[in-house]
């Protein structure tokens, strides 16, 4: 009796990646050759964008029985496409990887060798090169994930990629965390599962650009130290003591110095220097307090963190 063969399937958020599509293809179905023992599923995630992106998946889709698509209604982000693609595979394994080929699909040969062979719930890359990133950019993100590995008591991997693959039990239960601000990193380190992690060097985006602005990249490291630390909200409690602490002290040796000297008027520059500096402390705290507040206002919302414009006829 002939055994049923596995199913993978490969979830692939797209936002304005025309150019890179054909590319990503070709190297698809060079993978599917080299591994016939499985079955793929290419799942192709459009995130609302604006150029020829749903049309390239679309003609995949009409030569290709593998190729499933979704058209978001509008871009819902990188993180939404992720959480859809999941919801709506099939596989008995799960890979994400992005459409730019800087994650080569030729890993996943390896990977699932090694998800088969070595017992593993999941098997993920991380990097110790960027080779399209600016110094600067190097820079930032090496002091970004020694900030988020102290802040959070989820462990958090230097340079991990969000190219992995994982089994279906891992999938379902990040299914079971809907939450509506997302970071995917943190998430699958916090359902926890047998990972093992393989070091790689990212390759240079196959085309176009880079849809991540330096803004975007922060906003999205906010949401990461948001998501999974309150750590924020202690140091600002504790500086608030510190502070309090100060001007007590200072009262006295204001008190003790009138006593002695008198003019207890002078130095009312360097007073005002300090009721400014204690004021943009005590604001900049408020705004942390703030960000925290309006992520519980965007979860008790419930909204969709997606709405599906079109899906391939196959889906339905």
């Amino acid at each position: 009796m002939k055994l049923k063969k596995e199913k993978i399937s490969l979830v692939i958020p797209c936002y304005n990646e025309e150019e890179s599509l054909p590319i990503l293809y070709k190297e698809l179905n060079k993978l599917a050759k080299e591994m016939n023992y499985v079955n793929f599923e290419f799942l192709f995630i459009d995130d609302g964008s604006k150029d020829n992106t749903l049309k390239t998946i679309k003609n995949f889709s009409k030569k290709d029985n593998r190729v499933e698509f979704i058209s978001f209604s509008r871009n819902f982000g990188k993180e939404a496409g992720i959480y859809a693609g999941l919801e709506k595979s099939t596989g008995d394994f799960v890979a994400v990887i992005d459409a730019d080929l800087q994650d080569p699909p030729q890993m996943l040969k390896e990977m699932y060798k090694t998800i088969k062979e070595e017992n593993y719930e999941c098997v993920a890359l991380y990097t110790k090169s960027h080779k399209d990133y600016s110094l600067l950019r190097k820079f930032f993100t090496k002091c970004w994930y020694i900030l988020i590995g102290k802040m959070s008591s989820t462990k958090q991997v230097s340079g991990a990629r969000d190219f992995r693959l994982m089994k279906r039990k891992m999938v379902e239960a990040i299914l079971q965390m809907p939450e509506y601000n997302r970071y995917s990193k943190g998430i699958f380190s916090f359902v926890g599962f047998n990972t093992k992690w393989i070091s790689f060097e990212t390759g240079k985006r196959a085309a176009g650009k880079s849809k991540f602005s330096f803004f975007k990249l922060f906003k999205y490291a906010l949401e990461g130290i948001l998501a999974f630390s309150t750590k924020p909200l202690v140091l600002s409690a504790l500086i608030g003591l510190f502070f309090c602490f100060i001007a007590f002290i200072a009262i006295i040796v204001i008190i003790c110095k009138t006593l002695i000297y008198g003019d207890p008027v002078s130095g009312w520059p360097s007073l005002a220097c300090i009721i400014i500096f204690v004021s943009g402390i005590q604001l900049f705290f408020f705004g942390i307090m703030g960000m925290y507040l309006s992520k519980i206002y965007l979860e008790v919302k419930k909204r969709p963190l997606y709405i599906i414009n079109e899906e391939s006829k196959k889906r339905r």
